[in-house]
């Protein structure tokens, strides 16, 4: 039986309100979180991601009022994260709502929450976000590729991709999951917000390396990158934010394309 692909908008949520940015820079707005939500569960999304962006790097908890609204007015999985780093933090954000916690910064710094998370709530409620970058300078223990006869290797940062942490983004999913991670949230800051398709040898060497779902993020600005993800890697899930937030594309309305390309997806 072949499962079918998971479309799923993405809301980056700051100071309440939905925004979208380039490589994680230069935000503009894109609407409210609440409408938003209604909106695409409405049209036919399989599943929802609220990212408090700037809790990290601002040190405090994620919006709990918002995820609760945001709860209420869709009937699809909910994944939140942002500014999660302790089993407290992934308890208040599902009361009030959600059904998975994505965690990123606060995983890196320290693993053994990954493990907690899953003992207390479920593999299934633990989503380890990963924002992964080329890095060019080449060092010992890293997974090294070439493109242009250029060498690179693919390094996580945190912080909403402030800051990098010297880690290869391969032996940090294969960690991850090692701990307990159910999903992987992957996103390649090059990428995000360029609307020129997906990462698809960051996705496909990814996915390559885990056994559980993997969600594709970064760089999607037509129902063509998703067939190409799709065709191109055995990722799980497209993830995507510009395309639906501006209106180009409709949740449904992508799907039903996927649907003639022959992508397995549910409508």
């Amino acid at each position: 039986m072949t499962l079918t692909k998971r479309i799923i908008p993405c809301l980056d949520v700051k100071n309440g309100r939905v925004v979208k940015g380039l490589h994680f820079e230069s935000i503009k707005d894109a609407g409210d979180p609440v409408e938003l939500a209604e909106k695409y569960s409405n049209d036919g999304a399989d599943e929802l991601v609220f990212l408090d962006i700037t809790a990290s790097d601002e040190q405090r908890e994620t919006i709990k009022e918002l995820v609760r609204k945001v709860a209420s007015v869709i009937d699809i999985p909910f994944t939140v994260g942002g500014g999660v780093k302790s089993l407290e933090d992934a308890r208040n954000i599902l009361l009030n709502g959600a059904d998975k916690v994505g965690i990123n910064t606060g995983a890196i710094k320290n693993p053994k929450v990954i493990t907690e998370l899953m003992e207390l709530f479920g593999r299934q409620c633990v989503v380890v976000a990963i924002d992964a970058k080329r890095n060019y300078d080449i060092k010992d223990n890293v997974n090294v590729f070439s493109e242009n006869g250029k060498k690179f290797w693919f390094e996580v940062f945190i912080f909403g991709g402030k800051q990098g942490t010297g880690l290869d983004a391969i032996d940090w999913a294969k960690k991850a999951e090692g701990l307990g991670a159910g999903e992987i949230l992957l996103t390649s800051i090059d990428k995000d917000g360029t609307k020129d398709g997906y990462d698809i040898q960051l996705t496909r060497s990814i996915v390559d390396s885990v056994s559980i779902p993997v969600i594709a993020s970064g760089g999607c600005g037509k129902p063509d990158d998703m067939v190409e993800v799709f065709e191109k890697s055995n990722v799980d899930a497209a993830l995507a934010a510009s395309i639906f937030h501006y209106q180009t594309h409709g949740v449904n309305g992508v799907k039903t394309y996927l649907k003639e390309k022959s992508i397995p997806v549910r409508l």
